[in-house]
């Protein structure tokens, strides 16, 4: 009788400990993966605007394509994440953290957990200070607002999805800019010191140059996001080309950037099945290609090693966009998806010296803009003067925002310069997540980033002004603590 009793209660305690069980795993969320990509035009309505890509003021009276801000919202159930790469030159702070905060106000997200980033087209509206451009202020407040909208709307689109990344490889389309000329070759600046040992986009098959002073990165790393039934959403891929240039006169223009996504768009679709629900609203959604601005803060498209024919207006920029796009469509036809990945993410701020000024610096300064007559400016030399003078009221240091990001084993950091190749290749080799890209002119913008040996070469990358201001070891603290982040969301 008692051995009945011993039966019955244990299998009453086993009954108890396994609807228990049930129950907490009820509880535990489902880890469903989810992905949503919205492009919005960010081109302005009104004209004239400033744009932001030269020394001297440049008016444009139209548009040749529109500018886009691109957005891509991951969510892993844990964590979500929100990427925009917007058509600007360089974008600051500010208009970053305002369009965060309404993002966050309207979808939770956590402005920790957003990464917004500036192309460099050359050929977009002034919204940064740099050299002689005016910031349009009507465009200030209309692009916070569509870049919040951009996220707002990609965030509403989630839905169930696979995600996976590869890397591409095209070495075609970059070059280093930075080149060390043959002795006795004068390397003249804007300060007349005579100590600079390299010279900048120096002119074509020259019998002066003698070898780059840098390497180049021709990786295409792409992360793929597609949606359960295999219809594609979005592609986020990574180039360090500065940009291409050749734009119409007068006319904005997304450069590279934008041809890219039409042409990556293309190839993509042209291989997409018919899907059985066309009607579904799911199924007109918009497939987004993203090109994001690698470490391009020495590179750009000119062969300076052979001469090349002009081209027409344009051209040049559908010749690259339609070969990186193809570069990108091999890798993405290389793709492994998963149903769902870790998503883990920081962002943390450091502080970083400037550059300032002495007094003899100021004084030089105002004495030759005594002479120098009326803004704008076309000499050089009055030009960078005049970048000495703001530069003055610049405080002693900056706070700079870095992110690390983690989607699985691929690995992503961002900086808010004008990154160098090298330092890319460095935090690529060093990264314990394989593989990691760097994402530049992100979360706003603190000019150019030498490393501490390019430094010392001179160049206009180095020259002071409000486009070049960082201490000399800025690179160093900003890698080693990139890799330091990248170290810490890598342990589970």
């Amino acid at each position: 009788m008692m051995g009945n009793r011993v039966v019955c209660f244990c299998s009453i305690l086993l009954a108890l400990v396994i609807s228990a069980n049930l129950a907490s795993h009820a509880a535990e969320p489902q880890h469903i993966f989810r992905a949503g990509a919205h492009a919005i035009d960010i081109t302005p309505t009104t004209f004239p605007v400033d744009t932001a890509g030269s020394m001297s003021p440049v008016k444009t009276i139209g548009v040749h394509d529109p500018l886009h801000a691109r957005c891509l919202v991951l969510d892993n159930g844990d964590c979500r994440i929100a990427f925009a790469v917007c058509d600007s030159c360089m974008i600051p702070v500010e208009i970053f953290e305002a369009a965060k905060e309404k993002v966050f106000r309207e979808t939770g997200i956590p402005s920790d957990h957003m990464i917004m980033s500036a192309t460099h087209t050359h050929t977009a509206v002034t919204v940064t200070p740099v050299f002689q451009s005016v910031v349009d202020a009507d465009y200030y407040e209309f692009l916070i607002d569509r870049i919040a909208t951009g996220i707002v709307q990609a965030n509403a689109h989630l839905e169930p999805a696979r995600i996976g990344w590869a890397v591409g490889n095209n070495a075609r389309q970059v070059f280093n800019r930075r080149w060390h000329m043959r002795p006795g070759v004068a390397t003249p600046d804007p300060f007349d010191r005579g100590s600079d040992k390299i010279q900048t986009n120096p002119p074509r098959a020259s019998e002066t140059l003698l070898k780059p002073a840098g390497l180049i990165d021709a990786e295409v790393p792409i992360i793929a996001v597609q949606a359960i039934d295999g219809r594609p959403i979005a592609v986020l891929a990574n180039y360090s080309l500065h940009y291409v240039g050749g734009v119409p006169a007068e006319s904005l223009s997304a450069d590279y950037f934008g041809e890219f996504a039409r042409q990556l768009s293309r190839l993509i679709k042209s291989e997409a099945e018919p899907r059985d629900n066309p009607n579904a609203a799911s199924a007109n959604r918009e497939f987004a290609a993203i090109m994001s601005n690698g470490t391009s803060g020495d590179i750009n498209n000119s062969n300076f090693f052979e001469s090349t024919p002009s081209q027409p207006p344009f051209e040049q920029i559908r010749v690259v966009a339609t070969d990186v796009a193809e570069s990108t469509y091999a890798a993405y036809k290389r793709v492994k998806y998963a149903d769902w990945v870790l998503l883990k993410m920081q962002q943390v701020e450091i502080e970083l010296g400037v550059r300032r000024p002495t007094r003899q610096d100021i004084a030089d300064a105002k004495q030759l803009l005594e002479t120098a007559g009326a803004r704008p400016y076309r000499d050089r030399r009055a030009i960078y003067a005049s970048e000495t003078l703001d530069l003055a009221d610049y405080p002693e240091t900056v706070r700079v925002k870095l992110q690390a990001i983690r989607i699985g084993d691929l690995g992503i950091v961002t900086t808010p310069c004008e990154t160098f190749v090298e330092t890319g290749l460095a935090l690529k080799q060093a990264s314990p997540l394989k593989p990691t890209f760097v994402m530049s002119l992100a979360n706003g913008y603190n000019g150019y980033l030498p490393t501490p040996s390019q430094h010392e070469l001179g160049g206009y990358e180095t020259w002071r002004a409000k486009s070049s201001y960082l201490q000399t070891d800025a690179e160093s603290k900003i890698r080693s603590k990139l890799l330091e982040m990248l170290n810490e969301i890598t342990r589970e």
